[in-house]
């Protein structure tokens, strides 16, 4: 395997990013959040990463850890959760009925009460993303999602990748090495060389380019 192969990488522009993203620097605060659950991006157009390796609440049951995500925007104060007031209840009630519309998108409503860990890799995959879109995001960054998945698993999560860019009505910047994924859902592609940009165009033309088979095969 060549450098160019493992440095390679490519972005996924569904859509053009709006006028008024605004994608602001990584705080601590969210660097040291990153290690347990998907990051995000602060800014009045916040965007959600999903990485290489799985991070879910394996502790936790499906439906809880999209309930996690749905924190985000919907919540009550800590003396309402311990005194169990009326504003608890209601707005429990609203997320399991959220995340269960979710699960049901991603065909794990049957399994809302399982432990997380305990599902197979392909739908634990599937659990990550559906955490990341209970957030709400604009912005889906998905880092390398098929890694670790046979062949079936990926043409599944191809399936889910075309889902969400179709009926949630957001950009979804991919980075990806596999080639299958890229081509079968990737409108342009930007590859990247040894940290310089050496092709950007539409997805046939780029991977068509004399100089990114190259790098990909070799002199």
């Amino acid at each position: 395997v060549s450098d160019a192969i493992a440095t390679q990488t490519v972005l996924v522009f569904p859509r053009i990013l709006p006028a008024s993203m605004e994608i602001a620097p990584y705080s601590p605060m969210a660097r040291a959040k990153a290690s347990t659950v998907p990051e995000a991006i602060p800014g009045p157009a916040a965007g959600i990463i999903t990485f290489q390796n799985i991070r879910l609440f394996k502790d936790l049951s499906v439906i809880d850890n999209v309930k996690v995500g749905l924190h985000n925007h919907m919540g009550y104060s800590t003396i309402t959760g311990i005194l169990r007031l009326p504003k608890y209840y209601k707005v429990e009630k609203q997320m399991t009925e959220e995340a269960m519309e979710l699960l049901k998108v991603f065909g794990l409503e049957a399994e809302a009460d399982t432990l997380a860990d305990n599902l197979p890799y392909g739908k634990q995959r599937k659990l990550e993303i559906a955490r990341a879109l209970a957030t709400k995001p604009k912005l889906l960054l998905l880092d390398e999602p098929a890694a670790g998945m046979n062949p079936n698993e990926t043409q599944e999560l191809m399936d889910t990748i075309r889902f969400v860019r179709e009926h949630f009505d957001m950009t979804i910047l991919l980075i990806e090495h596999d080639m299958k994924l890229v081509s079968g859902i990737c409108e342009e592609l930007t590859v990247l060389n040894f940290g310089r940009v050496l092709c950007q165009g539409k997805t046939s033309d780029v991977l068509n380019n004399p100089e990114v088979i190259k790098a990909y095969l070799g002199e």
